[in-house]
């Protein structure tokens, strides 16, 4: 149980106070939580937050992506448990009832608006980096914008992945999205330390082209392809370099591209 004394101290004038819905726990590493929407928040489906709880008389913060899409009446989020990170090491103790800070400026460069029109969208994902798309396949405009989706998740072993099947599968049940989302929506996983019928790093399926083979489809096509990718810097790091060496731009909220990458979470 979250210790309630963490909010005796007035919170700052920059953030809300939400209250805690639902906590489910995937691994010893994972989990994943709900809580009421702040009435006065708007985002754009893909845009991280601030989330945290109350240390002593200071806020402790740390930049979390929104996984439910901005017609969502409950904010959710995916995250990683650190055994001595100084949030998470707190916040995975969390319960229904319990409150925790949410940030009231959500920003972030891993939405719509910051990509040029195109057929086909990858997001691409590693770990935890699946939140923000999480929120993109439960948007309208996703399936408006393009013909074809296509969800890559790589982990490193089979639980890991439980969580992107049930946000697919949630996606595909949807009332508003989810005749589009069965037709368009694809989902593809691979584990890096797990048999599989994909398995390596992502950047691997992508360059020998197993990616494509698996998918039945074309290789990256700047010309029609459009690309999120999230995941760790190593992963933003190595997938901006494919794409650029493909001939995708990339992109911003200010200069709309070809490809886009979150830069608050590249380290």
């Amino acid at each position: 149980m979250a210790d309630q004394a963490d909010l005796i101290a007035p919170p700052p004038a920059n953030v809300y106070v939400a209250r805690v819905a639902e906590v489910k726990h995937y691994t010893d590493a994972l989990f994943a939580f709900s809580c009421e929407r702040p009435a006065g928040l708007r985002f754009r489906s893909g845009e991280f937050v601030m989330i945290g709880l109350m240390n002593g008389p200071k806020p402790l913060l740390r930049a979390y992506s929104i996984a439910s899409p901005a017609w969502d009446e409950q904010l959710s989020f995916y995250s990683i448990k650190v055994p001595n990170g100084p949030l998470t090491s707190r916040l995975q103790h969390i319960q229904p009832g319990d409150e925790i800070l949410v940030g009231k400026k959500p920003t972030g460069t891993l939405v719509l608006d910051a990509l040029t029109p195109g057929k086909r969208l990858f997001l691409i994902s590693t770990g935890t980096g699946i939140a923000p798309f999480a929120s993109l396949i439960r948007d309208p405009d996703t399936y408006e914008r393009y013909d074809e989706i296509i969800l890559t998740h790589t982990c490193r072993t089979a639980p890991e992945l439980v969580y992107g099947e049930e946000v697919v599968a949630a996606a595909k049940a949807d009332p508003l999205v989810g005749e589009a989302a069965a037709q368009k929506l694809r989902h593809v996983t691979s584990l890096t330390r797990d048999a599989h019928r994909l398995e390596g790093r992502i950047t691997n399926l992508i360059e020998n082209g197993a990616l494509f083979a698996h998918l039945g489809a074309p290789a990256f096509d700047p010309a029609q392809d459009r690309i999120m990718i999230c995941g760790s810097s190593a992963v933003l790091h190595d997938i901006k370099a494919i794409a650029e060496e493909r001939g995708f731009v990339e992109g911003a909220n200010s200069e709309p591209a070809s490809f886009v990458i979150e830069r608050a979470f590249a380290g």
